[in-house]
C-alpha cells in the first residue's frame, strides 16, 4: 500500500513509535517559530532547559503580536526575545516585518521538512508541503532543545478538489465549506490532505489560506503536494534549491474522503460567533456592514490584496464603512507600493495598517459598539474583536472588497462581472531580509535584556497521593482559550507576567472567578465539548495552573489545550458518561484517591463528597503522558529524561 503526503513526512521524522493510527509517536522537528505573545514564555521555557544553543535546523523568532507601545511593556519584551535570538542562535524577525505564517512561508518554509510552531495557525506552511504543526510554547522549548515532538498518529483525510475556481469564488471558500462540512471539532487527530486535479490551479498563498484555516477545524495539520506550483513559487522566492517534490502514491490509503466540485462552489461566510456556522453569501439579504478588515495570517498575501486592489480601482468605500488593510508581510506591502496597487487601495479609502496581526487578535480597530465587522481573519469568537456586542462575520477578500464598496454583505460573483481580478503570480518577488537579525556567531558574547514586566512563570510539584478541591467554575461547549485567558489589546502586554493576568482569567464566562479561585487556593474546573478550542496559547494553562487548578473535567477536549494541560501538570479527565457534567454544581468538592495509582489507569475515579456520588472519568493519554503528569508537567519530566538536556 502506497503513503500520503503526510505519511512521507512522518517516516522520514520518525523517531519513536509506529505509524499505527491513534499510536503515540515522537518525530524531529526541523523548524521552529515563536511570536511575541507566546515567544517570552517559551524562551522562559528554554531558559530553564539549560540549553546553549537551539538544535534545530532553523528557529525564528518573529514579533507580530503585541505592536502597540502604549507603554514599555511589549518594547520591553521584544528586547528580551531579540537578546534571546541572538544569545541561542535563532533568527529574529523584526517588528514591521510581517506576520509569522506569511514570513515563514515566503522566506523559511521548506517542503517535506517538519515545523512546530507556538501558534495555532502554523499548519499555513502546509500549502508548500511543509508538516507545520501548532503547540504550546513549552513543546517548542523543548522542541529547540533537540527533543521529539509527540502526537497521536493521526487519521489522514483526504480532501479531493475537482475542477477550477470561478471568479468570485477563491480559497478562502474552500476552507469555509471544509469548516462547513466538518465542524469545529471535525479534524480533532486528522491531517486534511489537499488532492485532485483542482489543487493544480490553486497558488502556493491560496493553499496557505486553506492549510491556515484548516486550525478551526480543530486538526494536527492541513497539508498539500509539493508540486510545479511549489517551485514556482520557492523560484519566486530566490529559494529553489529548497524545492522537493512530494505527492501521494496513487494507492496511499486515506480514512476519509471529502470531495469539493470547485465548479459548484459559491462564495461563503462564517456568521457569528463561529467559524463553522458557515451560509451562502447570498442567503444573507440586508445585512449593513460598519467595518471591513482585510488581512491577518490567512488573507494578506500579495495575491488576496492584489485582488482588492482591483476591485476597488477608480472606486470609493461606502460612507458608513471603515476599511482597514493590513499586509501579511514587508515584502507585500513593498510589492504592492512599487506596482501602484497600495495607491489603488488608499484612493478608495482604505486605511493602511502596519504589516503584523492586528485586528484579528484584537490589537486594535475594535468595531463600534453592536456593529457589523466582516473581516477576512480566521476566527469570529464573541468578544475577541475588543468589542462584545459586535457581530463579526467571516469571509473572503473579493466578498469583504465588494462589500467595503456596497455597504452591505454582498456576493461578489455577480458584481464582479467585468471586472479583470486574475492576479498573476509575480515571477520574481522584491526581497530585503534586512530586518531579519542573524543569531550570533561563535564565542559571541550577547547579554540577555530582561524588562520588569517579565516574571517567573508558575512551576509545578509532581503529583502528590491524593487530589481534592471545589468545583471553581464550570462551562458549557466550546469554550475558547480566549474565553480561558482573554487576549486583547490591554492584556497582551502582560504575556510574560502570570501573576497579573491571573485576576482576568475566565473574565467572559465568569468575573469572580480569579478572586474565587484565590480564596479557594485552587479546585477543579468543570466543561464541556471542544474545551480549550482556539489559539495555542499556553497562558490559557498557566494562569490556571498559578490560580491552584489541579484538573479540568471535561466532556471533550481541543487537541493544543489538552497537551497544554498536561505539560502543566493538569489533569485533563472526560466523562465516561456525559449525564455526570449536570450532576456536578460550583462548589462541590471532589476528591480523588491514590492518584499516584490512578493516573496509570485508563478510568479515574473521582468523589463528589458533597453530593456523596462517584463518578468514573476517562484519563485518555499516553504512558509517557502519564509519566508527566507524575512528574508534574513536561519541564519537571524532560530535565531528567534522556535529550541530553
Amino acid at each position: 500500500m502506497g503513503l500520503t503526503v503526510t505519511e512521507k513526512i512522518l517516516k522520514e521524522h520518525l523517531v519513536s513509535g509506529k505509524l499505527i493510527r491513534g499510536e503515540e509517536i515522537g518525530i524531529r522537528i526541523d523548524q521552529t517559530l515563536t511570536q511575541d505573545s507566546t515567544g517570552t514564555m517559551a524562551y522562559l521555557q528554554f531558559e530553564a532547559l539549560g540549553i546553549d544553543k537551539v538544535r534545530t535546523k532553523r528557529s525564528v523568532a518573529y514579533i507580530d503580536h503585541n505592536m502597540l507601545q502604549t507603554g514599555p511593556e511589549n518594547a520591553d519584551d521584544h528586547l528580551y526575545i531579540q537578546s534571546i535570538a541572538k544569545k541561542y542562535g535563532i533568527y529574529f524577525s523584526k517588528a514591521g516585518n510581517g506576520i509569522c505564517h506569511q514570513v515563514h512561508l515566503e522566506r523559511f518554509g521548506v517542503p517535506g521538512q517538519t515545523l512546530l510552531g507556538s501558534d495555532s495557525h502554523t499548519p499555513t506552511c502546509g500549502g508548500l508541503g511543509m508538516l507545520g504543526i501548532g503547540a504550546g510554547g513549552l513543546d517548542v522549548a523543548v522542541a529547540m532543545a533537540g527533543g521529539e515532538y509527540y502526537i497521536r498518529m493521526p487519521k489522514i483525510v483526504k480532501v479531493e478538489l475537482k475542477g477550477k475556481l470561478r471568479k468570485g469564488v477563491s480559497a478562502k471558500d474552500i476552507i469555509l465549506e471544509v469548516l462547513r462540512r466538518c465542524r469545529v471539532k471535525g479534524g480533532l487527530n486528522k491531517v486534511f490532505e489537499y488532492t485532485g486535479e483542482g489543487v493544480k490551479g490553486l497558488t502556493v498563498p491560496e493553499r496557505a489560506t486553506i492549510t491556515n484555516m484548516g486550525a478551526e477545524l480543530g486538526a494536527t495539520t492541513s497539508i498539500f503536494p509539493s508540486d510545479e506550483e511549489t517551485y514556482k513559487f520557492l523560484r519566486a522566492q530566490g529559494r529553489e534549491e529548497d524545492f522537493v517534490p512530494i505527492e501521494a502514491d496513487e494507492d496511499a490509503y486515506y480514512d476519509e474522503e471529502i470531495i469539493i466540485d470547485l465548479d459548484k462552489l459559491k462564495a461563503l461566510i462564517a456568521c457569528p460567533h463561529s467559524p463553522d456556522n458557515v451560509v451562502n453569501v447570498s442567503s444573507l439579504n440586508n445585512i449593513k456592514v460598519n467595518q471591513v478588515a482585510i488581512g491577518s495570517c490567512t488573507n494578506s498575501s500579495y495575491v488576496d490584496l492584489m485582488k482588492v486592489a482591483s476591485i476597488l480601482d477608480g472606486k470609493t468605500i461606502a460612507e458608513d464603512v471603515s476599511l482597514v488593510i493590513s499586509p501579511g508581510s514587508r515584502q507585500v506591502l513593498y510589492m504592492l507600493s512599487e506596482n501602484g496597487a497600495l495607491a489603488k487601495l488608499i484612493a478608495a479609502g482604505a486605511r493602511i495598517l502596519e504589516s503584523s496581526c492586528g485586528p484579528c487578535i484584537g490589537m486594535g480597530q475594535a468595531p463600534n459598539t453592536e456593529g457589523v465587522s466582516l473581516r477576512t481573519f480566521n476566527r469570529n469568537f464573541k468578544g475577541r474583536c475588543g468589542t462584545s456586542s459586535a457581530e463579526v462575520y467571516l469571509a473572503s477578500p473579493e466578498v469583504a472588497a465588494v462589500s467595503a464598496l456596497t455597504g452591505y454583505i454582498t456576493d461578489p460573483v455577480e458584481y464582479l462581472n467585468g471586472i479583470d481580478i486574475d492576479v498573476k503570480m509575480p515571477d520574481k518577488f522584491l526581497i530585503n531580509d534586512n530586518l531579519i537579525i542573524d543569531p550570533t556567531k561563535e564565542g559571541e558574547e550577547v547579554e540577555v535584556i530582561r524588562g520588569p514586566n517579565i516574571k517567573p512563570f508558575p512551576r509545578t510539584k509532581a503529583l502528590r497521593e491524593n487530589l481534592e478541591g471545589k468545583v471553581l467554575l464550570k462551562v458549557g461547549d466550546d469554550i475558547s482559550t480566549d474565553h480561558i485567558m482573554p487576549s486583547n489589546a490591554k492584556l497582551l502586554p502582560y504575556r510574560s507576567n502570570i501573576p497579573y493576568l491571573s485576576d482576568y482569567c475566565f473574565l467572559p464566562c465568569d468575573p469572580d472567578f480569579p478572586k474565587r479561585a484565590k480564596e479557594h487556593g485552587g479546585g477543579l474546573i468543570v466543561g464541556g465539548h471542544n474545551y480549550g478550542q482556539g489559539s495555542s496559547r499556553e497562558h490559557a494553562a498557566l494562569v490556571p495552573l498559578y490560580l491552584g487548578i489541579k484538573a479540568v473535567i471535561a466532556k471533550s477536549f481541543a487537541r493544543i489545550h489538552k497537551q497544554n494541560l498536561i505539560n502543566n501538570g493538569i489533569l485533563p479527565l472526560t466523562f465516561i458518561k456525559e449525564e455526570d457534567y449536570d450532576h456536578i454544581d460550583i462548589y462541590d468538592e471532589l476528591t480523588i484517591k491514590n492518584i499516584l495509582t490512578q493516573v496509570d489507569k485508563d478510568t479515574i475515579i473521582v468523589k463528589n463528597i458533597t453530593k456523596n456520588k462517584e463518578y468514573s472519568l476517562a484519563l485518555d493519554v499516553t504512558n509517557r503522558q502519564r509519566e508527566i503528569l507524575k512528574a508534574g508537567g513536561l519541564l519537571n519530566y524532560v530535565k531528567g529524561d534522556k535529550y541530553g538536556i
